[in-house]
Formats: structure tokens, sequence, C-alpha cells
């Protein structure tokens, strides 16, 4: 990831959650549905965690948690609410999602979200990610779909009259199909309405049975 977009989160690390009120319709359901996925995990890798509105979920549904994001400034923000939550189980860290410094295979699940729009190399990004999962294990990628709607393309400009560091406009099917093409079974793919609708994607990673 490049220092550019590394600035503009930390500058904007603390309105972060601010940004939520307007366009966290999605995210509820998106929450809901990540808890189910990673409820009973032993190992779970998130990568651009932010401010830790994912990484609460985590906390209480899976056993082991990394949580990780590349901006110093949204790590600081991240450790704080993991130590006012008391989740013991969750270790921060600042990690770049192309040179996550884990060893591959090791976790039950890697959730990535709303950060694949965001990646300069998609292809490498979730190769990746791909990389850290066991056999079997399950990417979650839900994404902002900048592209899925009229609406959700009037927002999507609006923002990036801003600077907003964004490298492509999702619709759920392409977000699905960036995902089935890096070598992950599709599991669950759905729609989340709101101004910029979420792509609920999840893939799993093929066993050595699942390639015979």
């Amino acid at each position: 990831m490049n220092d550019q977009n590394r600035e503009y989160w930390d500058k904007h690390a603390k309105r972060y959650d601010r940004s939520m009120l307007l366009l966290g319709r999605p995210i509820p359901r998106m929450l809901g549905l990540i808890g189910h996925a990673v409820r009973g995990a032993s190992r779970v890798l998130e990568v651009a965690a932010g401010t830790g509105l994912v990484t609460a979920v985590l906390a209480r549904e899976a056993a082991s948690v990394i949580s990780t994001d590349y901006s110093l400034e949204m790590v600081s923000m991240l450790t704080s609410r993991v130590r006012a939550l008391g989740a013991t189980n969750v270790k921060c860290e600042q990690a770049d999602l192309y040179a996550l410094p884990f060893d591959p295979g090791s976790f039950d699940a890697v959730i990535a979200a709303n950060v694949l729009h965001l990646v300069p190399d998609l292809e490498g990004a979730i190769a990746s990610l791909r990389r850290m999962l066991k056999p079997d294990g399950r990417l979650v990628a839900p994404t902002f779909c900048h592209d899925e709607t009229v609406v959700s393309r009037t927002v999507s400009s609006l923002l990036a009259v801003t600077g907003f560091p964004g490298h492509r406009r999702f619709t759920l099917e392409s977000l699905g199909a960036s995902v089935e093409a890096a070598g992950l079974r599709l599991e669950r793919v759905e729609v989340i309405p709101g101004l910029l609708p979420i792509g609920y994607v999840e893939g799993l990673s093929f066993s050595s049975r699942g390639l015979a």
C-alpha cells in the first residue's frame, strides 16, 4: 500500500466512525453475517481493521484474533477500542496486507471488510489474504459496491472529489467474480442495501481433497 493512501487514513482516522453515520445502514447486517461466519473459529486474522468496528464482533465469536491495519493512527484507535472492550483474545498490529508477517496457512478465517475497493493491486491483495488461510479456511470480504446502483455511483463520484483513495467501483457480481478468480469457492454472496451498498462475499479455500 502506498504512503499517500496511508497518510489519508492517518488523517481521517478520527472521522471514520462519524462517516458511518451516513454510510452505515448496511453495517448491522454485515456484522451479523461476519459474526456467524467466524463463530467458533480458533484463529482469525483481520486486515484493514480501522477503528475496530468489526473487531468487536470477532472478539466475541472467535477464540483468538489478530487485527491489523497499515495506518498507525488507525491501529492506535483500534488498540484503544480493544482495551475498552477488555478483549484479551485480540492482538492489534500494524501490517500491510500485501506483506502479512504471519505463517501461511495458519488462520481459520481472514476478514477483509471494506478494503478491496481501496487496494491498487486487487489480484495481489486477494492472493495475499488467501495465502493466510488453512485448507478449507474462509475469506470474508464484505466491500462497499460503488457501482451497484445509480445512487451509489453518484455518492462515489462525490467522494472522489474529496480525495477518497478508491481504486475501483465494484458491483456484487464483479466482487464475487474477483474472489472466485483467486481460486476460492463462493459460499455466500449478498447485497446489503444502503447509500453505498455492501457486497457481502464469503469464499472458501480448497482443501487438498477438494483439489484432487
